[in-house]
Order: structure tokens, then C-alpha cells, then sequence
């Protein structure tokens, strides 16, 4: 066994370093086309490091920023080929591909920069941090209770742009030493003012259930992973009563790591194909798009994994079941929302019908669904999230130009950062 594993982790990276150069091939035709910020232009930019496989984490924030590119102007810096090309074709905002850290250097030097956001905790955030005379802040592709979520890595940050109080609760029981007053600001979720799209289905009389599972994970306190534990099961039993709608969106990962999750989650998608043929007016969905936004306030009720689909989902007050997972070593916060969730375990699956119609006529779970959502997310009101998110940035500036005249006669600093440049292919990051 460990020998196929080495085998099977050298394939890996052989297709993604294959894939990586391809992409740079395409990239080359394509870059001399693409627009690049005049200099001194860009205030805000989202640093981004990761591969296509965690486009995810920065595609939820393109709504967000082509809002506040009214208030300040904002890029995207990529670093990875891959994404880079998806992004160009996706972003809003303008997008530099920027690979080695010579060319990172370069755009520093002839733009404005006084904010770089980050989106999740790649090792190669290391190489931006390295600029001193911008804020550096952690926006997160989510708001959870994973362990993920807790990370001492907040430190490494000026600031932190958090949901709400649940958020700060939490932050507040792991880390020891962190000023929360100044560097964790609460901005709630953009991103749930952008909530929108085409439906890919004709509503009618059946109830739409949101089955959104996380991935597997890559150690035993992250698994929460539901697709082979309830998926299969779950899936089963909805479309077996001719009256329920099942959208599947399984996230991007899954299966990366284990092919039996991968085996479930294949599965689950036939059999939604399946019954499509049988019945084509069920219109059952198998979501793999890159909107997210249609499915959380479509859904007449949603089951997704301890992820940040569940908060998301809160943010529309709209019922939403959780699973338990399957493994036992699974870290659980209970201490917020968790301690108070609709569970669906493992071997209730297939009997999961009669659950989800309890919780959603029962007027006690509505009233737990509206105290949680105030207390991860403050004012869910519409446009209220993006008033915060903007008047966070404009505090922010505001902070930038200060100390900016403060240290008006310092010396700049000199010298370039010796690193390796290397392109493993690899995607990186939680």
C-alpha cells in the first residue's frame, strides 16, 4: 500500500506539473492581450496563490469586489497559471499573473498598494508578507466552526475582516494575546448581498433540497466529509419520493485523497443522471458551476457538512440540516451554532425524509435559525454586509495614510527577497 500511494502521488504530480505547463503555453498566447493596471492605480489588491482547484475561495469574493472597486480600485494577483487563465475570463476586476516573486516585486514597486487581502493560508502568502508598508488581512473563503477557523496563523496578519460574534467567541477561546478590539473587525458576509441567478430548473409544487457536502479532508480532525457516510443514502431516499428536487454540489476537492469518497461522490451523480432519464420534469441538478450564490437562496431546505456552507446558508434564514461526521477523531465546536444545529447522522440517512420536513415547518427551528444568523453575521438585512465590508476598507485606508505620514522620513527598505521560484504544480492550501 504505501508503495502505490508513492506511485499514485508521483502520477499527481507529473499530470499537475504536465497541466501547469500547458497553461503557461495558453497563458503566453493569451497575456499580451490582457489589460494591464496603468501604474499607481491599484489601492486593494486579493493575493492569491492557488492552483484551479481552490478557485472557490476567491470566486465568492468577485461579486464583493467589483462593489468596492467603486470605493477604491482593486486587483487580483495571481500566482498560478491555471487560475490566472479562469480568472481573466471571470473576474470583474483586472487580474495580474504573477508568478515569480521578481514580477511580484515589479508590480509592488509601480502601483499604490496599501491593502492585500488573503484568502486562505497557502505558504506562499509568506512571500507578500514580506512588504511592510501595507496592511495585510485575512478575509477567509468562509465563515465556520472548522477547526481551520482558529488558526494561530491570524497573528501573521495586520487585520482580520471576521463575520460577527460568533466568529470573534471563537478567535477569543483559541488564541492567546491578540488584540480582537483593533485587528479583528466584523464585516458580516458580503457576499450573501450577491445571493442571485438563473435558475437551471422550472420551480413548481416540489420541495428543493440543497445536498452541498464539503470534501474528505487530509487528517482525521477534518473530516467531515458526508459523501460516502450519508450521500449516497441521503440522495437515495429524496429522489425516491417523486416529491423532492435534489441540487448536488459537492465541493471541488472531493475525492482528491480518497477513492472510496470519490467512488460515492461519482455515484451520487449517476444516480441524479438516472433520474433525470426516468423523469425529466424532476429536474434534479449535479452542481459543479463556479456561481455560488443561486443554490443557498433557491433551496427550500439544505443539508450540507460542518463547512462554510452552512453558515452561508444561515445568512438567507432558510432551514438547513448538518451532518455528524462520520469520524469520531472529527474536532466539533459546539460552543456556537453546532451545540444548537439540526443533526443528521450517519446511519439516519437513508431515513431522512421525516427529518427534514420536521425542521422545515417547525416554528421553533425558524426562531433558532434568525437567533443564529444575528449572532454569526450581525445585520443580514440586504446591503447591509457591503456597507460594513466598504466602511472596514475605508478604515483601513484611512490607517494606511496615517501611518504613512508618520513614517514619512524613514528610509525605504532595500534588497530582494531570495526564494525559491519553483512551480511544484501543487494546490496548497486548506
Amino acid at each position: 500500500m504505501p508503495l502505490f500511494n508513492d506511485v499514485r502521488t508521483a502520477s499527481r504530480l507529473v499530470l499537475n506539473l504536465l497541466e501547469s505547463r500547458r497553461d503557461r503555453r495558453t497563458l503566453a498566447a493569451r497575456q499580451p492581450g490582457i489589460e494591464r493596471p496603468a501604474p499607481g492605480t491599484i489601492q486593494v489588491a486579493v493575493y492569491f496563490a492557488d492552483g484551479p482547484v481552490n478557485l472557490y475561495q476567491v470566486r465568492q469574493w468577485l461579486a464583493p469586489l467589483a462593489e468596492l472597486s467603486k470605493v477604491a480600485p482593486v486587483a487580483v494577483i495571481s500566482r498560478s497559471p491555471g487560475s490566472a487563465l479562469a480568472l481573466w475570463d471571470e473576474s470583474p476586476v483586472p487580474v495580474l499573473y504573477l508568478r515569480q516573486v521578481v514580477d511580484l516585486e515589479e508590480f509592488v514597486a509601480e502601483q499604490d498598494l496599501r491593502i492585500v487581502f488573503y484568502v486562505n493560508q497557502n505558504s506562499r502568502n509568506f512571500q507578500m508578507f514580506r512588504y511592510g508598508r501595507m496592511w495585510h488581512v485575512f478575509i477567509n473563503h468562509g465563515e465556520s466552526d472548522k477547526m481551520y477557523m482558529t488558526t494561530n496563523q491570524f497573528k501573521a496578519y495586520d487585520y482580520a475582516l471576521v463575520a460577527g460574534q460568533a466568529a470573534l467567541d471563537r478567535l477569543r477561546r483559541a488564541l492567546w494575546d491578540y488584540d480582537f478590539d483593533k485587528r479583528a473587525i466584523q464585516i458580516g458576509r458580503p457576499q450573501a448581498d450577491h445571493f442571485a441567478g438563473a435558475l437551471p430548473y422550472q420551480p413548481d409544487d416540489r420541495v428543493t433540497v440543497l445536498y452541498a457536502p464539503t470534501w474528505e479532508g487530509d487528517r482525521p480532525a477534518a473530516a467531515y466529509g458526508s459523501v460516502r457516510s450519508h450521500g449516497v443514502a441521503l440522495v437515495k431516499a429524496l429522489l425516491a419520493t417523486g416529491r423532492h428536487r435534489v441540487i448536488y454540489r459537492p465541493h471541488p476537492r472531493s475525492g482528491v485523497l480518497d477513492r472510496e469518497y470519490k467512488a460515492a461522490n461519482q455515484q451520487i451523480i449517476a444516480m441524479i443522471r438516472e433520474a433525470n432519464a426516468r423523469d425529466s420534469k424532476a429536474q434534479h441538478i449535479y452542481d459543479d458551476g463556479p456561481e455560488l450564490g443561486w443554490q443557498l437562496a433557491a433551496a427550500d431546505i439544505a443539508v450540507t457538512d460542518i463547512s462554510a456552507m452552512i453558515y452561508d446558508r444561515l445568512a438567507t434564514g432558510k432551514p438547513v440540516v448538518v451532518t455528524r461526521p462520520d469520524s469520531p477523531l472529527a474536532e466539533i465546536d459546539e460552543g456556537g451554532y453546532l451545540g444548537d444545529a439540526e443533526w443528521l447522522d450517519g446511519p439516519d440517512a437513508g431515513a431522512a425524509v421525516p427529518i427534514l420536513e420536521r425542521v422545515l415547518t417547525s416554528d421553533e427551528s425558524q426562531e433558532r435559525l434568525k437567533h443564529w444568523a444575528r449572532h454569526h453575521f450581525g445585520d443580514t438585512s440586504r446591503g447591509s454586509a457591503t456597507e460594513r465590508f466598504h466602511t472596514a476598507v475605508r478604515h483601513l485606508l484611512a490607517e494606511w495614510v496615517r501611518h504613512a505620514a508618520l513614517h514619512a522620513g524613514d528610509p525605504k527598505p532595500t534588497g530582494s527577497l531570495q526564494v525559491d521560484d519553483a512551480d511544484d504544480g501543487l494546490p496548497g492550501s486548506d
